[in-house]
């Protein structure tokens, strides 16, 4: 690796393309952008990087951001590191970034990055581990279902089986594991088999964080042309929070956080899993029988 030399001057702010998307738990963290878009961009449901071509954004720019954060970001003690699939980047550029960071933002305590299962199986067991020991600490997977069937009409690319796999090595290394799933992308005659089929996967992953969002169609996307012609329904929020029961009930986290908190679902709760396993289930049948506001569908979001 040759020598960096820095420039002196100041950048005016971080390089995004395009929207940029990061998970509510980062919402405090210097967000870096080295890589843009998906380099996936298959999954039937996503919009979120249509219209972005992909690529790995060269070091000089990253530099530029890093010395941007340098001055101006010393409040934020995290770096969450983006666009959809960050995780794909080459090892080498990975150990090249997180020494950046560690040398330039020393008071950083934690680096956090979108993976998919396909870019984890092509990372090393020894390069998961080296990653961790340089400050990659946090990783957040997008799951969706445990349904081999919803998996592959969504054309997620994986299979729960993989999918399982690939979690359990993030663990091995050291790393913090959040995974997200979705309610609402099952169709009808899917819905409880999705909900039962994805809690027992959350179970067996066992992760920190299980991010239950519920589905929002989007112009654009291959979920909401189905939606129009009919081929999909589109829940209604009784079966949505029907289908949050179901797959509350078989999901069977050991220290970690049931997270029904973000903003595409009806109403919010979180548990603690084992301890608080009652009181949530109490949260979704109260909502079940009216008994709490639920969120209009103009105030849902992404």
């Amino acid at each position: 690796m040759t020598a960096t030399t820095f420039s002196t001057d100041i950048p005016d702010g971080f390089d995004y393309v395009g929207d940029v998307y990061r998970p509510p738990t980062e919402a405090d963290s210097i967000l870096l952008q080295a890589s843009v878009g998906c380099s996936y961009g298959a999954c039937t449901f996503c919009s979120g990087h249509r219209g972005k071509r992909f690529a790995i954004k060269p070091q000089e720019t990253l530099e530029r951001d890093i010395a941007f954060a340098e001055h101006y970001c010393k409040r934020q003690d995290r770096v969450f590191v983006m666009d959809g699939n960050a995780l794909v980047m080459p090892t080498e550029q990975w150990v090249w970034l997180l020494e950046r960071i560690r040398a330039r933002l020393p008071w950083v305590r934690g680096v956090s990055t979108f993976a998919s299962g396909k870019d984890i199986a092509d990372k090393t067991d020894a390069e998961l581990v080296h990653l961790r020991g340089l400050g990659l600490d946090r990783i957040y997977v997008g799951v969706e279902s445990g349904s081999a069937a919803v998996l592959k009409r969504i054309r997620k690319g994986i299979g729960p089986e993989e999918m399982l796999a690939q979690c359990r090595r993030i663990k091995n290394a050291g790393m913090a594991l959040y995974v997200s799933v979705i309610l609402g992308i099952a169709d009808e005659a899917e819905s409880s088999a999705h909900a039962r089929d994805t809690g027992e996967l959350l179970s067996a992953i066992n992760p920190d964080v299980a991010a239950v969002l519920t589905l929002i169609p989007h112009p654009g996307t291959p979920v909401f042309k189905e939606i129009r012609k009919g081929k999909l329904r589109a829940p209604h929020p009784t079966d949505i929070l029907q289908e949050l029961k179901e797959l509350y009930t078989h999901t069977r986290l050991q220290g970690g956080l049931f997270d029904y908190g973000h903003s595409s679902g009806y109403f919010s709760f979180k548990a603690q899993l084992p301890e608080e396993r009652a009181a949530g289930l109490e949260k979704i049948e109260a909502a079940l029988r009216g008994q709490c506001t639920i969120k209009q569908e103009e105030k849902r979001r992404i």
